[in-house]
């Protein structure tokens, strides 16, 4: 019954801001972890950040610290991921991903083995 949908992707210029959207249906949103993840041509899956409802928890890929901010609308069920000073090396193809382990701990949150439901993703290109 979960379903997530990405959307708020597409070009910027260096220095510029996305924000992205993760609607999502078939659950309880507070039950759940919400993570970011994202994938660029050739390379391996990375993670961005996550929301985890048990404890309203934040965590963050510690190189994205300070430029992605996430958060959420309750009664939406809605998730954001707010994207500021974009870097060519952001570039990407970005997911969001959900979790039935709310109560995991922060250090895991960023395994991608840890969500079971993923959307279709969102291209976010950065370009001069």
């Amino acid at each position: 019954q979960v379903q997530l949908v990405e959307s708020g992707g597409g070009s910027v210029q260096p220095g510029g801001s996305l924000r992205l959207s993760c609607a999502s249906s078939g659950h309880t949103f507070s039950n759940y972890v919400m993570g970011w993840f994202r994938q660029a041509p050739g390379k391996e899956r990375e993670f961005v950040a996550a929301f985890a409802s048990s404890g309203i928890r934040f965590v963050y890929a510690d190189s994205l610290r300070g430029r992605f901010t996430i958060s959420r609308d309750r009664a939406k069920r809605t998730g954001y991921l707010q994207m500021s000073s974009l870097e060519p090396g952001d570039t990407a193809t970005y997911y969001c991903a959900l979790s039935s382990r709310g109560n995991s701990i922060s250090s895991t949150l960023p395994n991608v083995d840890l969500y079971e439901y993923w959307g279709q993703g969102t291209q976010v290109t950065v370009s001069s």
